[in-house]
């Protein structure tokens, strides 16, 4: 049986038609009954199929509940901190808890501090900004409500309070990571911005050269990691201190931290160099008595004291050559390793020979001009004085690297300049050169320059702490409270390059950065339908996502209210 719409005399009728079979078996039609004119069908027809409802035990139109109201209640990023968190477990931060729990704290300081190092790596803000980043994820295990400004400053305090505890359990995560064969280290110092302008106690705070060039309120970090890129140690200096005091109390913890490793060879920049610190160094041993092995930059302010040695050197390797060449000379009981890149050389020289060239023009061009004064020569604009011009040209000189090349005679009454030969010579010596100290014994020469030249992988190091976590500018004013704020972005650094090495040998082609991106679109949802309890849920995740949670080798994520059931 069906509906039929049929026409006659140009209206348009309905009709229930039903299909039937005659005495043949033929199949026919006939009209049960007529419903009505189309146009005028309404009520009486909902009447017609609320009957038929009921007949058929089914609920009359009209009579149904109205459908429960669905709120959206909230969507928290998920993915970015259940990774953190899972990889925070896995190394062992987790025995943190240890360390607090035999403390009189009310509040869970693991759980505070692993708040603060995940929003370095996440988003990345003041004290303060961690609670207002808090409002937009699901931080698995941590009750987020509860969290107040105060408790993560105390935290910060506890953690300052029980430095030796916490440095130990961060000793013991780091130290299976850790070759105890061969460990190759590297160390290398950066400057941290401070505000504020109020002095304490014990500040560590002083104004001093940042690594930009400028003077300004400052503290100094020194960085040790191993030639994979993992850091193991960090230790926070005054702001004014000099490079080299911070090399041998730095390298004293660090073995002192890892008493079983059975040869270090330290790596550091040039600017840790000095004959005091080659002395000391050579006096280090190790646990196993066995001495410690250093591989050190000559700063090229002193690269003058090498000419006699690099004289012959020269002449035999470098002259001639088209490819970059490595040798070896002795110095002071010491191998000093000279890496010689010619196309390097030979841009360095062209600059600098071009810059002479253009001084010497415009000295020439105010000697002419003094001359033509005093002969009774008019010229317009000012008129030039020896004293102007010496000034100038001074000025002009030291802009351009070139006082010991150009020396201008600033004590004479006449404006006078000369070029020193022997100084240009040594300077086109020294181009294109690297100048390695080292006591190893049994690596070659380019084995040295190659460990050396991996020391530029610390200052992408120190690139991602003040860039991607952003440790600076700080602040805090507390000392303790700044080498905390030091101890949590340090933390954080670990993390960010256990995820490169697990993203690199994956070959996923993303950097920390980028897979936490990925991450941070898996989302936690919460929707409530009318009156009843509300659901929680975890967006899909797509082949993306489960690529980096597959290379950091972390299960999905799972709503953290479900975590209790697991």
């Amino acid at each position: 049986m069906f509906v039929k719409i049929t026409t006659s005399g140009g209206r348009r009728y309905l009709q229930l038609v039903q299909s039937y079979r005659d005495d043949a078996g033929r199949v026919k039609k006939r009209t049960v009954a007529t419903l009505g004119r189309l146009d005028q069908v309404g009520g009486e027809l909902d009447s017609v199929i609320n009957g038929l409802l009921r007949v058929s035990g089914r609920e009359p139109m009209g009579e149904r509940p109205a459908p429960p109201s669905v709120a959206f209640e909230s969507a928290r990023a998920l993915g970015d901190v259940w990774a953190l968190t899972e990889l925070w477990k896995e190394l062992g931060f987790g025995a943190l808890r240890r360390v607090f729990r035999r403390t009189r704290h009310t509040t869970d300081v693991e759980a505070l501090i692993r708040v603060m190092v995940l929003n370095r790596l996440c988003d990345p803000d003041s004290k303060l900004g961690v609670l207002r980043w808090l409002e937009t994820v699901a931080l698995p295990e941590v009750d987020v409500k509860a969290i107040t400004h105060q408790q993560l400053l105390r935290s910060m305090d506890a953690l300052m309070a029980h430095q030796a505890a916490v440095d130990a359990v961060v000793t013991g995560l780091l130290r299976p990571l850790v070759d105890q064969d061969l460990s190759v280290v590297f160390y290398d110092l950066t400057t941290i911005r401070a505000e504020g302008l109020t002095n304490v106690a014990g500040d560590v705070r002083a104004f001093g050269m940042a690594k930009e060039g400028l003077i300004a309120r400052q503290f100094m970090l020194g960085v040790v990691q191993t030639a994979d890129g993992l850091p193991i140690y960090h230790e926070v200096f005054a702001g004014n201190a000099a490079e080299t005091t911070t090399l041998l109390p730095t390298l004293t913890t660090v073995l002192e931290r890892f008493p079983e490793v059975r040869r270090l060879i330290l790596v550091a920049d040039r600017g840790l160099l000095s004959l005091d610190n080659l002395e000391a160094l050579e006096a280090v041993r190790l646990a196993s008595g066995e001495p410690l092995e250093f591989i050190i930059a000559v700063p090229g302010r002193r690269y003058h004291e090498f000419a006699e040695l690099l004289g012959p050197f020269q002449r035999t390797h470098c002259t001639q050559a088209r490819a970059e060449v490595t040798g070896e000379l002795a110095w002071q009981g010491l191998r000093l390793i000279v890496a010689h890149a010619p196309a390097t050389a030979a841009v360095q020289s062209t600059r600098r020979n071009g810059e002479i060239a253009a001084l010497i023009a415009q000295g020439e061009a105010w000697a002419s001009k003094l001359v033509e004064q005093d002969g009774g020569v008019k010229h317009r604009g000012r008129k030039l004085s020896d004293s102007g011009a010496k000034a100038r040209f001074y000025h002009a000189v030291c802009e351009a690297h070139l006082s010991k090349i150009i020396r201008v005679d600033l004590k004479a009454e006449l404006f006078r300049y000369e070029i020193d030969e022997t100084a240009r010579r040594l300077a086109e010596l020294m181009d294109g050169k690297l100048l390695l100290v080292t006591n190893t014994k049994d690596l070659a020469p380019a084995d040295v320059v190659t460990r050396y030249k991996a020391l530029a992988d610390i200052e992408r190091g120190f690139k991602v702490l003040k860039s991607e976590i952003e440790i600076g500018p700080v602040y805090h004013r507390l000392p303790e409270r700044i080498r905390a704020h030091a101890s949590i972005c340090f933390m954080a650094l670990i993390l960010h390059r256990i995820m490169r090495a697990r993203l690199r040998a994956a070959h996923t082609g993303l950097t920390p950065e980028r897979a936490l991106e990925q991450l941070h679109r898996i989302q936690h949802h919460r929707v409530r339908l009318g009156a009843a309890e509300p659901v929680t849920g975890v967006s899909s995740i797509n082949a993306h996502q489960n690529e980096v949670l597959s290379a950091l080798r972390v299960k999905k994520p799972v709503a953290p209210e479900q975590l209790t059931l697991l």
